[in-house]
């Protein structure tokens, strides 16, 4: 058994959240519940939970600001949310589970069966400590979440040579010869990657600009990179890349 609390402004979400966990989730046990950021605070430092149900956004202050005002993070987070693209840049990048509303049975399972394998093994919760960095420092400094079957990599996006779409997986190659396979889709990372320099040459290619050598005109065109990988670039995006090429 794991303890939880559900922090959300809308008391019919509330009441929906806790039926869906008591009737597919018996491992978890509701302890309480909060209206808003600030009683779930001191919710949280009361009760000491193992797992915090957060919606993102509520009134006077979101849960985001929620969290920046503890001093720990020695609990697991599932957001829950009815908002997309709120927040989500910053949850995705540090693979943070969430859920939107109304809330999915399926997915609601599957966040749950992974909050209990983490919980047994951590002292304190680093996908969240890497969530804070990323809100408080504004992109500096933090560190890319990469869950695997066996462990979850945190990863600079410079340390990133290229990413390269398997089916459903993406394969990362960094430094030294290192790859790192994840099993989410490449255009997630097309997206979190778009501010740190990473170019979309082709469907099963995202690229950091910064290892591309030069560009190859013969064969139709290709990318030549610092360690000579050829990287293809399809015809629909090779005037956009060679215009972003154009611009360093």
């Amino acid at each position: 058994m794991i303890t939880a609390i559900i922090i959300d402004d809308e008391p019919n979400n509330i009441d929906n959240l806790k039926s869906l966990l008591d009737q597919h989730c018996p491992q978890v046990e509701v302890k309480g519940t909060a209206k808003n950021a600030d009683e779930g605070a001191l919710l949280i430092n009361r009760l000491q939970p193992d797992l915090v149900l957060l919606d993102i956004q509520m009134p006077d202050k979101n849960g985001f600001e929620m969290l920046q005002s503890l001093s720990s993070y020695d609990f697991e987070v599932i957001f829950v949310t009815a908002y997309d693209q709120y927040g989500m840049q910053a949850v995705k990048f540090s693979a943070i589970d969430y859920l939107l509303k109304p809330v999915n049975v399926e997915e609601l399972i599957s966040a749950v069966g992974k909050v209990l394998k983490r919980t047994k093994m951590r002292k304190e919760n680093l996908l969240l400590n890497n969530l804070m960095q990323y809100i408080q420092n504004n992109k500096s400094g933090h560190k890319l979440a990469l869950s695997t079957l066996k462990e979850t990599r945190f990863v600079s996006p410079e340390e990133i040579i290229r990413c390269e779409s398997s089916n459903a997986y993406t394969l990362f190659y960094l430094h030294e010869q290192q790859r790192i396979t994840v099993s989410r889709p490449i255009f997630e990372y097309e997206e979190i990657l778009s501010g740190y320099g990473f170019l979309r040459c082709h469907q099963s290619h995202l690229v950091n600009r910064h290892f591309i050598k030069s560009w190859v005109k013969e064969n139709g065109g290709y990318l030549l990179l610092n360690d000579g990988t050829r990287i293809p670039v399809s015809r629909s995006k090779k005037d956009a890349i060679l215009k972003e090429l154009g611009k360093h």
